[in-house]
């Protein structure tokens, strides 16, 4: 893999790493190093750095031909304007980068030669629509007929019969993202590879649960985001119902200890049922306490936490949204760009097999303005997906960036929330040591009740008389 060239499929900015390589979408990068874990280093206009491997793909080498190493001693140098590729089936093509016509048999100058057209997209290697040397090329399931009409029993490589249901597709466009194709899908690294990232997981639209619209995937996380303040708001809610409680406590404890009943128990029993109505004083101001801070230490934190969370959301929304437009209305240019190549290509296999069966005066004059006009929609083409391959590209990392933030803002979330109700379990424990504090003086003076001294200094207070009576005299 070492040596290797390879082209950025989407840009990356460099920051996700130390010492990352910064380039844009369709740049051509020589592979340096390739660690584990993704990450590959790799050299860029003298440049040197590290990328995702996930971000780009490996190049097939052009083979260079004038002579052929493996031709015969006897072939002659190719024309003026062809160039020889090796297909990765390992069979030799030639493609002319004047007007980016493909065959497989080797042109020569002799004005006779056939040529066999490709028609089989895999056949060749492109990246995005180009060979590697940078030639575009054009649909691959229409080829640029030459003047010269094919013979029916021409093949393409692999197969008996060229036909459209043999063509390998390798990408899949689905609401406007192109996706590798699930039949031919090469293995892709994860960019957070097992951290259940959000940015690896949520690239694709979902149905709705009763199946009847699209979801976008940055919408499902918006909603876990919109799903997670609610619970917070909620969460609050119940902080307050808890002061509520609390507080109705406290002051039903604090009316208690005001009632005057059995006020006049006397002794050391008494002095202890004094003490445990004065407890509930106590413990009607630990409450008050508790309630207090339970409003400032949790529910207030609770309910203040990002103040401006639905308009820093709404941000998010709308700027991945015009984004997705904006890669809508490429596609859609992309596709007027197809339809129209469609045609001239059309045009010009017509003009040809008209000049070809003499049923047209047409000179080749004409013939030359059909393929420079078939050209031009082919360079068009070109052009819309390269634009195409830029929005895509902006999206892609601006979704990469906006997840990687979302996901923060909810680790950051769910550990607000945990630390305050650790706070709320520690005031709880504090209020019930203070309530185990107020009952202490009462547990002493219930230890200390003695009925025997109670009756006595009672007796000493309220005697009557120690003079016993006697039996009468007759």
């Amino acid at each position: 893999m070492s040596g290797s060239l390879c082209k950025s499929l989407y840009g990356f900015s460099g920051e996700q790493h130390q010492h990352g390589l910064r380039f844009e979408a369709g740049e051509i990068i020589k592979v340096l190093q390739v660690a584990d874990g993704g990450w590959w280093e790799g050299e860029r206009d003298g440049v040197r750095g590290w990328f995702p491997a996930s971000y780009v793909q490996i190049l097939e080498k052009p083979v260079s031909v004038s002579p052929l190493p493996e031709d015969e001693p006897g072939n002659s140098p190719l024309p003026e304007g062809w160039q020889s590729y090796m297909s990765p089936q390992g069979r030799q093509y030639y493609v002319n980068t004047f007007t980016k016509e493909t065959t497989w048999e080797r042109p020569t100058n002799s004005p006779g030669t056939p040529k066999s057209p490709l028609s089989q997209k895999n056949s060749i290697p492109t990246v995005n629509g180009y060979h590697t040397s940078g030639s575009p090329l054009h649909q691959p399931d229409q080829p640029h007929p030459s003047l010269r009409k094919p013979s029916s029993d021409l093949q393409s490589p692999g197969s008996t019969s060229p036909s459209r249901k043999q063509i390998k597709e390798t990408t899949i466009t689905i609401n406007c993202v192109t996706f590798p194709h699930p039949n031919t899908m090469p293995e892709q690294e994860l960019l957070k590879p097992g951290e259940w990232s959000y940015c690896d997981y949520f690239w694709d639209d979902k149905k709705d649960p009763q199946g009847n619209t699209s979801v976008s995937g940055f919408e499902v996380l918006l909603q876990k985001q919109l799903k997670g303040k609610q619970m917070q708001k909620e969460m609050a809610e119940f902080i307050r119902e808890r002061i509520k409680i609390e507080e109705e406590y406290a002051k039903s404890l604090s009316k208690l200890s005001q009632i005057s009943l059995a006020a006049q128990e006397e002794g050391t029993l008494g002095e202890a049922w004094a003490q445990l109505k004065k407890s509930l004083a106590d413990e009607a101001e630990v409450h008050l306490k508790f309630s207090s801070k339970l409003q400032s230490e949790v529910e207030k934190p609770l309910l203040t936490f990002r103040d401006n969370f639905k308009k820093d959301m709404k941000k998010f929304d709308h700027h991945i949204t015009d984004l997705r437009k904006q890669l809508s209305s490429r596609y859609a240019a992309v596709e007027k760009a197809r339809k129209a190549l469609t045609e001239r290509q059309k045009d010009l296999e017509m003009k040809t097999q008209q000049l070809e069966i003499k049923l047209s005066n047409k000179t080749e004059e004409d013939i030359k303005k059909a393929r420079r006009k078939s050209t031009q929609a082919g360079d068009e083409l070109m052009r819309c997906v390269d634009l195409y391959n830029q929005a895509q590209s902006k999206w892609f990392e601006e979704m990469v960036t906006t997840t990687l933030e979302l996901e923060r803002l909810e680790v950051e979330r769910v550990e607000m929330i945990r630390q305050h109700l650790c706070q709320y379990t520690q005031l709880r424990h504090e209020t019930d040591m203070f309530n185990q504090s107020t009952v202490e003086t009462v547990d002493q003076l219930l230890q200390k009740v003695e009925p025997a001294k109670d009756r006595e200094l009672w007796v000493k207070e309220h005697k009557t008389g120690d003079i016993r009576p006697v039996d009468m005299d007759i």
